[in-house]
């Protein structure tokens, strides 16, 4: 079983990476940006994500990735983001580490602060910030960042409780939901959940993650889901195939 300073050792030793998502508008196609992933490349083989970011939540090696994440996405998309002002990159924020001053002191020593207005920050819908990272995204201010409510699963009216203590810029469906929709069940009851959501916050981008059919991309565009990621148009991608499919997306 892995230990915590196995891990802290792997990312001593640079043997983890990034790869990204691409997020898709629905309406016409365009890359809007992407998602960066960990990976963990260990001797021959790359280690699971769900291996390792379930021991790392609530610890503080979740902060010291997170801090490494933001490095490496300035590194590595820095001038691509600059050149694309249209375009964003969203990260996973673990909800303990919100309010207290790491994130903002790692994006300004990255130099990532300087690109605030294209950095969408994940939290997950099952790890809800304290007080302080309720206050933190609350009083984000002029910094541009933009926050979402990852993994959303409309259970239990968690979503609508947590949307109208915390004023998120999107909301991401998780992929038990997309899973739901098929040829004998088009329209599930959630959808119907995402349409009170929408009513409830003006400008909220919702967006659909783990959509791998034409069919799920065809209900999701006609329940005006804003955006998809999933293996229907792009596996997770080095920097240079990012770019790629960004080009190819964009409009002639």
């Amino acid at each position: 079983m892995l230990q915590l300073s196995e891990i802290r050792d792997g990312l001593a030793r640079g043997e983890f990476f990034l790869e990204y998502q691409p997020i898709v508008s629905l309406a016409d196609g365009r890359c809007l940006g992407a998602e960066a992933l960990v990976r963990w490349r260990r001797g021959d083989h790359v280690v699971p994500p769900s291996e390792f970011i379930p021991l790392v939540e609530n610890t503080p090696v979740s902060g010291f990735i997170t801090y490494w994440v933001m490095e490496a996405v300035t590194a590595e998309l820095g001038a691509w983001l600059k050149e694309n002002p249209d375009v964003y990159v969203s990260i996973n924020a673990p909800p303990e580490i919100l309010g207290r001053g790491g994130i903002e002191y790692a994006a300004v020593k990255s130099g990532l602060m300087a690109l605030s207005s294209q950095v969408m920050l994940e939290i997950t819908e099952r790890g809800i910030p304290d007080p302080l990272g309720v206050a933190s995204i609350n009083d984000r201010g002029g910094t541009g960042v933009r926050v979402a409510l990852d993994d959303v699963t409309l259970m239990g009216g968690v979503s609508m409780a947590v949307l109208m203590r915390c004023p998120f810029d999107a909301i991401k469906l998780d992929k038990s939901l997309i899973d739901q929709i098929k040829p004998d069940a088009p329209r599930p009851d959630w959808m119907g959940a995402v349409r009170m959501l929408e009513g409830s916050r003006s400008k909220l981008l919702v967006i659909a993650e783990g959509v791998d059919t034409e069919y799920q991309v065809a209900m999701l565009r006609a329940a005006n889901v804003d955006a998809v990621q999933g293996f229907y148009f792009s596996r997770p991608l080095d920097t240079v195939s990012l770019f790629a499919f960004h080009r190819e997306r964009m409009p002639r």
